[in-house]
């Protein structure tokens, strides 16, 4: 009889889809729900949910050289002229700097976007609902892996069945009914499993995108967390939303954008593995893109980026207050922010 076959495809598919409906379970779940907070969400937030880890850096790093405590030459050298923090982020970005208070952009960028006080703010993000843990979606991309390959044993089981079942004796073979539907049965109960489990390339949740909309929509979005004149308001709170296109500072926009044309020629070299430096580092990683995401880069600020890369920064990957969860990459490429958005 076909029952052994049938019974092997059974236990695949079950224990296949109890892993993926448990992934997928703690991916969406969120540990301290709150109700968006409208135009209120402080800068840095801001930064990380529409840009992800580079996008938060690169706003803390413009907010202190509109203050005059940082300048930026266009040849994208960095020189701090303030050594006192008023912030974890800023205490991140001095500490990058090192005792000769002076560094290339791209590597103040990539040491920043890697920090515990960074990585800290897409967990922060992640606990309100708005966006989704990257070491959990990838748990759930592994998971519907297992569940497709026991799809595909259930095939083979099937066609093994039936196979032994026509060759039959006559009188055997309509003992009872074929095993095709049973098979059938199962493939459909896995099929919906995989419809029902599948998550946005996006790591920002629908209520992330919701939070975004408010802040886009209306007049031009500044920040409530941070004293400065308006004009400078609106000019962070543009690049937190929209990015470094958004910036009138000729010089800072071109030392910005060599950073990035520098970036994106080596990560064609320099991608690899995500978990290869192995850090510590959560939200970097994965080339994860979508409709209203953000970047997933550490190395580049575009919305969607796929760069994946391992730049060749000496500092060191990432810190050690930060989870680390195989997968994560933390080389040029970075990226909180284009997560999960179902």
């Amino acid at each position: 009889m076909w029952t052994v076959e049938f019974t092997v495809a059974l236990v695949l598919v079950l224990a296949a889809g109890t892993v993926v409906a448990v992934a997928n379970a703690r991916m969406r779940r969120v540990p301290h729900p709150q109700g968006l907070s409208g135009r209120g969400l402080p800068l840095l937030d801001t930064a990380f949910l529409a840009g992800g880890p580079a996008r938060a850096a690169d706003t803390a790093l413009v907010r202190m050289q509109q203050e005059g405590r940082v300048i930026v030459s266009r040849a994208g050298t960095v020189t701090v002229t303030d050594s006192y923090p008023r912030d974890a982020v800023e205490a991140a970005l001095i500490d990058a700097a090192g005792p000769a208070r002076q560094i290339q952009v791209d590597a103040l960028r990539r040491a920043v976007a890697r920090s515990a006080a960074v990585q800290d703010i897409g967990n922060r993000l992640a606990d309100r609902g708005l966006m989704r843990r990257p070491d959990r979606h990838r748990a759930v991309v592994v998971a519907r892996r297992f569940l497709g390959l026991a799809l595909v044993a259930t095939v083979v089981l099937g066609v093994v069945a039936m196979v032994s079942w026509a060759t039959r004796t006559f009188s055997d073979r309509y003992d009872g009914a074929p095993p095709i539907f049973p098979f059938a049965a199962l493939l459909v109960l896995g099929i919906v499993l995989m419809v029902t489990t599948r998550p946005d390339r996006s790591r920002i949740t629908p209520a992330g995108r919701r939070q975004l909309s408010l802040m886009q929509d209306g007049t031009p979005w500044r920040p409530h967390d941070v004293a400065a004149p308006a004009a400078a308001l609106l000019v962070l709170g543009a690049l937190a939303l929209e990015g470094t296109d958004e910036l009138e500072d000729e010089e800072l926009r071109a030392a910005l954008a060599a950073r990035q044309l520098a970036t994106s020629t080596s990560s064609g070299s320099d991608s690899g593995s995500s978990s290869s430096c192995g850090g510590s580092v959560t939200w970097c990683g994965s080339s994860d893109s979508g409709s209203g995401s953000s970047s997933s880069s550490c190395g580049s600020s575009s919305c969607g980026s796929s760069s994946n890369s391992c730049g060749s920064s000496s500092s060191s990957c990432g810190s050690s207050g930060s989870s680390c969860s195989s997968g994560s990459s933390c080389g040029s490429s970075c990226g909180g922010g284009c997560g999960g958005g179902s």
